[in-house]
Formats: structure tokens, C-alpha cells, sequence
């Protein structure tokens, strides 16, 4: 795994102009990058997804496969989110098995849609204790320019709202080829998607880039859906080693709750409309 090399004056440079209200790039410690959506990358996958933050630019797809149910959930569909992180979107990945960069990415995502009950997996079963839907969402980082976990949250969100059933053959228990006009069983009014937020210096920051990111002494992930208009909770991951003031956490629930107000329309737009 190759390191990510920071100069002290670029570090330096950083936190400066955050004490200032304002980043190298020309945003405000809260603005995000321009965000572009572009659907229908593959069309051999229940749905597909291209998301930019940015030159942050992830891929998400959605299938599905026939599968045993758990034990403890019979009448249950299933779910699974992997990421992948090539050393094609940074060096600071290495071929071969999940790292922990990717095990984190895609742990931190499932967490945030399984909890808040977006996907009603009841209607994933097709036979209770025998047979149900298993849905994979498959998250490919193509290039890394920050905030991974926004960016990669946001394309399997859209993924998995775009999705198609596929068209199971009950008579050979086996999934055709061809796919449903209907979508996955979700709830729209559950929808939930992330916002990370990183303490730069004295500054909190959404939507870090690369540098930024690199010189954060901790970060937080809020997973955030609608409750009848205010903001409700449904994950959080800390990350990083820094420690979180009271009067830090006071202002991430604050900023947290401001930015899913502005985001929430177009988030809603991109992921049904």
C-alpha cells in the first residue's frame, strides 16, 4: 500500500485557509463539490450506476441471486454490500483481498440502509424457510479524490432505488435472464443516505477532498432519513483517531442536520425520480 506523502506547508496552507471560511478549491468549509449521476452503466446488472463528487468517482450495481434464508429471518430476503478499492482509484490500495479501507466503506454503507428499513426485506421471500432474494450491492472505486464514503453511499442508494426484480422461473427455481418492470420492495419514506463530516484543524468540513482528508484528526459518518421533515439518525461510524469535544459533536448534529435539508430534495430526485 502505497502513503500518502503531505508537505507540512500544504497542511499548513489547509488549515490556514479554513480559519479563513474557505479551502483551496474556492468552496466554504461546508460546501460540496459539484455532483454528476449517470445511470445505465451496465446493462447486464439489475441497475447500475456512475457517481462524481468531484474527481471522486465511484460505480455501484445492484443484482440479485436466489438464496437460503436465515435461519433467524425465514420469511426474509437478504443483503450484501461489497466495495472494492483498485489501486486504478489511488495507490494507497493494493490488489487482491478487502483491505480494511474497503471492509470499513462497505460496512459503514449497509449499516446505513439495513437500519433504516429502506429495503422491506419480508417481501424478498418467495417461500418462507426455503427459498428468498438475495440483494448485492457491488461498489467499485474508480477514481479517489476524497470522501469515498459520501460518493460510494450515494451511488447504492440510487443503485438499489433504479433496480429491477429480476424474473424468477418457479417451475425450475432458477432467475431468467430478462427483468420485471417492477423494482426492489423499498420504502421511500425510510430513505436514508450519509453525510461525513471531518475536524481540519479548528474546522469542521463536509466533502473533503484528498488533502484534506489526509490531515482530518477524525471523521464522522451520519446516516440521516426523513422523520414527517427533521432529520432522523440511522447510522454513525467514527473514524480516525482524534477525539470528539462535546462542543464538537453539538456542531456536527447541527451541520448534519442543515446539510439533509438542503440535500434531501436531490437526493430524493436522484435516487426516484
Amino acid at each position: 500500500m502505497g502513503k500518502f506523502v503531505m508537505p507540512n506547508l500544504q497542511k499548513e496552507k489547509i488549515v490556514g485557509y479554513l480559519k479563513e471560511g474557505k479551502r483551496l478549491d474556492g468552496r466554504t468549509p461546508l460546501d460540496y463539490r459539484d455532483i454528476v449521476v449517470e445511470e445505465n452503466i451496465s446493462p447486464s446488472a439489475s441497475s447500475s450506476v456512475r457517481v462524481k463528487f468531484g474527481k471522486t468517482e465511484v460505480l455501484a450495481g445492484v443484482h440479485l441471486a436466489l438464496a437460503t434464508p436465515y435461519p433467524d429471518s425465514p420469511d426474509a430476503g437478504t443483503f450484501m454490500t461489497s466495495a472494492e478499492l483498485h489501486p486504478m482509484a489511488s495507490q494507497q490500495f493494493d490488489i487482491g483481498r478487502p483491505g480494511i479501507n474497503a471492509i470499513e466503506l462497505s460496512r459503514v454503507i449497509d449499516r446505513g440502509i439495513r437500519e433504516s428499513g429502506f429495503i422491506d426485506f419480508k417481501k424478498l421471500c418467495i417461500k418462507e424457510g426455503e427459498r428468498v432474494w438475495q440483494v448485492f450491492v457491488d461498489i467499485f472505486a474508480v477514481n479517489d479524490d476524497g470522501n469515498l464514503l459520501d460518493v460510494a453511499g450515494l451511488a447504492a442508494l440510487i443503485a438499489l432505488g433504479k433496480a429491477r426484480m429480476p424474473v424468477y422461473n418457479k417451475k425450475d427455481d432458477a432467475v431468467e435472464h430478462d427483468f420485471e418492470k417492477k423494482g426492489l420492495p423499498l420504502d421511500k419514506k425510510a430513505m436514508s443516505f450519509n453525510i461525513t463530516l471531518h475536524k481540519v484543524g479548528d474546522s469542521i468540513v463536509t466533502d473533503v477532498s484528498k488533502e484534506e482528508e489526509e490531515v482530518s484528526d477524525y471523521r464522522v459518518s451520519i446516516a440521516v432519513a426523513d422523520n414527517d421533515g427533521k432529520a432522523r439518525i440511522t447510522a454513525m461510524q467514527k473514524g480516525k483517531p482524534g477525539a470528539i469535544s462535546s462542543e464538537d459533536m453539538e456542531s456536527i448534529l447541527k451541520i448534519v442536520e442543515d446539510k439533509w435539508t438542503e440535500l434531501f430534495p436531490k437526493v430524493k430526485e436522484y435516487v426516484f425520480g
